[in-house]
């Protein structure tokens, strides 16, 4: 089978969680004995072509635009321009697959002009990151969205969770809707030998002091806010050893002054963007992994600290509790709720055991749910779905 993959982002351009979904997935296509060729805009000294994981990658130029959406224009008639050619010189191809509204118009062009069946994954919605669509530009986006789920055969989701939001925001038919989980690769999260763990967490916090940490962006959805909101009454039950660590770039200005004027920033370390391996060091000498948000479609947030044995406590919306099952490999706190998420951190904080327990639990479920070879065959098994049913069609 041969397959054209459109994504907006595939490292080293790393945006949000779409860039490690398509670099962990299609090796695993690849390694099933199919071709999988993928478009994504050039970034930085990365090559124009090269074969990753055998993955042939083709990084395409994109001329700049006024704005975002401007941008976004460009892309999508270099990604249609490319794959064209492309689809001539190389094809015949058996599939398209699209990750998100931002590739939809190229995909949906040489969907068209080709006559190969489409495959959408919709990764989140505008819908549902803003729970309703009330401006301009999310009616644009959420537009874009109905677009490329009513062009696509086939839409795969991560959650059942989102497979409801996306019959109900994109008015797509649920018997088109596929659900396959994100996955990770705990080996991944191996470390050094060199490693000296005691000195490397006193840049974090003293030594009696926990840590408590979030990694992720810094959007208002992510529900920073309510973990430093939590903060006083987890501070006020460990006797004040405790220390907040909130990782990741982007504007923090608001949850530094949320801090000061909470007294708790002598409790709280912003650390901005930190790269892969430096978090991965970080993650072997944090207490717990908290994840308050208010819109998840899925949580990828929460493997990564399976496999990096650290015990999480999430918030109970979206796709979140799918991926952690309360009081087995996590905690499950009430959503936009500092005391219920306080008490789930006290939770880890105060019992070893039971921390440990949790952690051990949430490890063996990675190859249980999510271990990236049996979702690569759930990917290709949709994959021959419509391979078969395009073939007794007329297009």
């Amino acid at each position: 089978m041969k397959i054209l993959v459109l994504s907006w982002e595939f490292p080293p351009r790393i945006v949000g969680g779409i860039a490690r979904h398509v670099s962990e997935l299609y090796p695993e296509i690849a390694n099933l004995g199919h071709e999988v060729h993928l478009i994504t805009p050039e970034f930085g000294h990365a090559p124009m072509f090269e074969v990753v994981d055998g993955v042939r990658v083709h990084r395409i130029p994109v001329a700049s635009g006024n704005d975002f959406f401007h941008w976004v224009v460009n892309m999508n008639e270099s990604m249609g321009s490319h794959g064209g050619k492309l689809i001539v010189e190389e094809g015949p191809f058996d599939l398209i697959h699209a990750h998100d509204w931002l590739v939809a118009d190229a995909a949906i062009a040489l969907k068209h002009t080709f006559k190969i069946p489409l495959i959408a994954t919709i990764h989140a919605t505008e819908y549902g990151r803003y729970n309703g669509i009330y401006t301009d530009t999310q009616r644009y986006i959420s537009g874009k969205e109905e677009l490329l789920a009513y062009n696509a055969w086939r839409i795969i989701v991560c959650t059942d969770y989102m497979r409801r939001e996306v019959e109900r925001a994109l008015h797509s038919p649920w018997d088109k809707i596929d659900v396959i989980y994100n996955g990770i690769r705990p080996e991944k999260k191996r470390h050094h030998e060199d490693f000296h763990a005691q000195d490397f967490r006193r840049q974090f916090a003293e030594d009696s002091e926990k840590i408590v940490y979030y990694v992720g962006r810094m959007t208002y959805e992510k529900g920073v806010s309510l973990l430093l909101a939590a903060a006083p009454k987890v501070l006020q039950e460990m006797g004040g050893y405790v220390k907040f660590v909130i990782i990741g770039g982007g504007n923090t200005d608001h949850l530094k002054k949320q801090a000061w004027d909470m007294g708790i920033w002598h409790k709280c370390y912003f650390t901005g963007f930190i790269s892969d391996e430096y978090l991965d060091k970080f993650q072997t000498i944090a207490d717990c992994a908290v994840f308050p948000s208010l819109y998840e479609p899925f949580g990828i947030v929460a493997l990564e600290s399976f496999a990096s044995r650290v015990p999480v406590v999430v918030s109970d919306t979206g796709g979140f509790p799918e991926v952690v099952q309360h009081t087995k490999t996590g905690i499950v706190t009430h959503t936009n709720n500092p005391d219920s998420l306080a008490w789930g951190i006290l939770e880890v904080l105060k019992n070893p055991g039971y921390r440990q327990w949790l952690i051990d639990n949430a490890y063996e479920d990675l190859e249980r749910r999510f271990s990236w070879p049996k979702l690569g065959k759930q990917t290709e098994e949709v994959y021959q779905r419509v391979v078969h049913e395009r073939s007794l069609v007329v297009w």
